[in-house]
């Protein structure tokens, strides 16, 4: 009997330690458990579509991505080409400035030659730019030169000023401000004898900045108001030119030979037909 009262608390205290162990969480299957939850979530998530979309925005950027490089090789070829044809411009327009200052010096000591030796203004019209279609070209100057005062009639002090300050800019490769000293003295002095002239450089000017739409509307200007300037023959020479970089090639080309045809033997006949030679014909 005495034994069954101490055998009785050790029995107790074995049923109450499995018990407990009966009631704990069992490691297994919490692991399990966690496991299943992630393959629960991750289930939803594909459900979604979510790994579906993120596939479907990394191929749209992949695309993206190609296209900004090509559209960057591009630009950089355009910018290259761009710049050359900028040069090329730039020393034509450099080529025919010198040409024309080269002129305007023989001109003026022509002038001063005969002013001494007394035969006064005769030839002031040649000087001015103003003489026929047979005297063109680096021949006279191109026309465009700044005379000096009174050695065109009709020219104001004034005038001649305006025109020599945005012919300037036009040498110094300053063409927006010879873009805007042309319009002006245009605006200010539509009739003066200098107006055939500064419409051609305000030309000349466009086309050294590629604005060739606005260079063919005054070459085409020069051609209707002052068709017996000595400005004409290279309005029509070089509208030839802008044309066929407009891409009208054939107009161009057409603009061209009439130059050889309306002005024969002449340095912008001669022009033309190298023009022409360059162009396929």
């Amino acid at each position: 009997m005495r034994a069954r009262l101490l055998l009785a608390p050790a029995a107790a205290l074995v049923v109450a330690l499995l018990s407990g162990c009966a009631t704990g969480p069992d490691p297994t299957q919490v692991r399990l458990d966690n496991l299943d939850a992630r393959v629960t979530k991750l289930e939803r998530f594909v459900s979604n579509g979510s790994l579906v979309q993120l596939a479907e925005q990394e191929d749209s950027l992949q695309a993206e991505v190609r296209d900004l490089r090509g559209r960057l090789d591009s630009l950089e070829r355009r910018d290259q080409r761009s710049g050359s044809q900028g040069q090329d411009l730039y020393a034509a327009l450099d080529k025919r400035v010198k040409a024309l200052e080269q002129a305007s010096a023989a001109q003026q000591a022509a002038l001063q030659a005969e002013s001494a030796a007394g035969a006064g203004g005769a030839g002031a019209g040649a000087a001015g730019g103003q003489s026929g279609p047979g005297a063109t070209g680096a021949a006279t100057g191109e026309g465009g030169a700044a005379p000096a005062a009174g050695a065109l009639p009709g020219v104001t002090p004034t005038q001649q000023s305006v025109y020599t300050q945005a012919f300037d800019a036009l040498k110094a490769g300053s063409y927006s401000v010879a873009i805007h000293g042309f319009e002006g003295f245009l605006k200010t002095y539509p009739d003066s004898p200098l107006a055939p002239n500064a419409e051609y450089w305000l030309g000349e000017a466009h086309y050294v900045n590629q604005n060739f739409n606005e260079a063919e509307k005054c070459f085409r200007r020069v051609l209707k108001q002052w068709p017996d300037s000595g400005k004409a023959p290279a309005a029509m020479f070089d509208l030839g030119n802008t044309l066929i970089a407009q891409g009208k090639v054939s107009a161009g080309r057409a603009t061209l030979r009439k130059v050889i045809h309306d002005y024969p033997g002449t340095d912008v006949a001669t022009q033309a037909a190298h023009a022409l030679s360059h162009a396929g014909q």
